[in-house]
């Protein structure tokens, strides 16, 4: 990885399993935020799902669009801070729901934040595999909370926020951009 701009995606996806919010965080490799976009898809929105209420946080911008418009936005936008690479907490998930952006480069920030090597905040008394590997709590809500000793951290399940908590825990962790390499999924 030698750009310099990565992206950070999370997706909310509605009762149909269809997604029905993207939000998008472009950051430097210093984890400075560059550009945010929060994109809610019509008609997938309207099915509704498990954390419909959290589409619209206050204060919180977002497009209301088709999923082409968004698409097309979002390599417009990736495009505009030459990204190449896309991060996102059990990547495999977002990468697999949103094929479109098959093409870029994507990482998975659980890859380190759930491995005892790279997550120096994993408790020794943790049950971890032999590969280093929690055996449960390692999802968004635990890891920050393990990371930032804040206990009363929630995930919001709004797909923006989630992607900008997920940048944190990147801070969090202390890796550089680089040491992520060993989480290319695709």
């Amino acid at each position: 990885m030698t750009e310099k701009n990565f992206a950070i995606i999370d997706t909310e996806t509605n009762w149909d399993n269809e997604v029905m919010s993207v939000g998008v965080v472009v950051a430097s490799t210093t984890f400075k935020v560059l550009g945010r976009r929060y994109y809610v898809l019509t008609p997938e929105v309207e099915v509704g799902g498990m954390f419909s209420n959290a589409i619209s946080l206050p204060g919180q911008q977002h497009y209301l669009c088709s999923r082409d418009v968004m698409a097309e936005d979002v390599h417009d936008f990736l495009a505009k801070f030459r990204v190449r690479s896309i991060f996102a907490y059990n990547a495999k998930f977002d990468y697999g729901m949103l094929p479109e952006l098959s093409a870029y480069d994507w990482y998975d920030i659980m890859r380190l934040a759930a491995y005892r090597q790279y997550n120096e905040a994993i408790p020794h008394a943790c049950e971890c595999y032999v590969t280093g590997r929690m055996k449960s709590g390692y999802g968004v809500e635990s890891i920050f909370q393990m990371l930032s000793g804040n206990l009363h951290y929630y995930e919001k399940h709004n797909a923006l926020q989630d992607a900008e908590d997920e940048l944190e825990i990147m801070m969090m962790l202390g890796h550089t951009v680089e040491e992520y390499d060993v989480a290319l999924i695709n």
